[in-house]
């Protein structure tokens, strides 16, 4: 029993550090350290709602979802297009919405408004104009408030259906006023506190919503063509799978996903647990350690 459990230690830690490693990037084990180990006050505490959900496999399965609801606002998907380099560098974007997600959850209050601060920075400098003419700017408060609810709420919908531990409703509510502080920092006006509040701004936006050209090509390479070794390829198709089942029937209509038939619905929903939890096995911390590793996502 002792070889078996020493060989599963191994294989969880060799399997754990290459996700890491492409989730997090080359500088993920220095920033892990950083976020985790450094002195001082946090924005939150270890029994905060955001730390529950950051930290959970299921962020996988809500980043994906995230990027996709986030694509049907025009302007968005827009500057997407144009500044994010998602199709050249999808990987290094990956790594550093990852690092951005675990230094505001989890890093000192220092570290925290630095890193708000530097994407206050680069957002001045992404300005443009959509396929319709109209102009955008990535510090337009209206366009964070929908990049910031579509995240949150893809967040919290991907927990509720495969975190370790679902959240009451109070939780639900202490989630999204938790996502509040970073919102309100990186310049929403007034986001949302509870999930009432959530589903009202959602609800506001929807008239804004279709899917353009970028959109759906924007879907096409998350779901169909990401650069992918073939072993993890499989397990990534589940993920989508799940993000796309999650995803508003309208919102994959529009951008053209596959879904599923519905006598396939609790197959899906089957692979999505499994995948998690392999995910969650992989990264967990190891017995030696209580540090929890950063929290791996998509968004911003």
């Amino acid at each position: 029993m002792d070889v078996i459990r020493r060989g599963s230690e191994v294989l969880r830690n060799r399997v754990g550090s290459q996700l890491f490693a492409q989730v997090a990037g080359p500088d993920g084990p220095r920033n892990r350290e950083r976020i985790h180990q450094s002195p001082g006050p946090r924005w939150f505490g270890p029994e905060r709602a955001i730390r529950v959900v950051h930290g959970d496999a299921a962020m996988f399965v809500g980043g994906l979802r995230a990027l996709l609801l986030q694509s049907l606002h025009p302007l968005a998907m827009a500057a997407v297009a144009a500044h994010s380099g998602f199709r050249g560098d999808p990987w290094g974007r990956l790594a550093r919405t990852s690092t951005f997600l675990a230094v505001t959850t989890y890093g000192t209050a220092d570290d925290a408004e630095t890193a708000v601060a530097q994407v206050r920075a680069v957002h001045t400098r992404v300005t443009g104009t959509a396929e319709d003419g109209r102009p955008y700017r990535a510090d337009d408060p209206h366009l964070l408030a929908w990049v910031h609810a579509a995240e949150v709420d893809s967040f919290l919908t991907a927990h509720q259906a495969f975190g370790a531990q679902p959240l009451t409703r109070n939780e639900c509510d202490a989630y999204v006023r938790d996502t509040a502080r970073i919102a309100t920092a990186l310049g929403v006006a007034q986001p949302p506190l509870d999930v009432e509040q959530l589903r009202a701004v959602l609800d506001r936006f929807r008239p804004e919503l279709r899917a353009t050209a970028a959109a759906r090509d924007a879907a096409r390479f998350i779901v169909k063509e990401p650069p992918l070794p073939r072993a993890a390829r499989v397990p990534y198709k589940a993920l989508t799978a799940n993000a796309v089942a999650l995803m508003p029937a309208w919102a994959s209509l529009a951008l053209g996903l596959p879904t599923a038939p519905r006598l396939l619905a609790p197959m899906t929903r089957r692979s999505g647990d499994v995948v998690t939890g392999l995910i969650r096995w992989a990264m967990a911390p190891p017995a030696s350690s209580r540090t929890p590793p950063a929290p791996p996502s998509t968004g911003r």
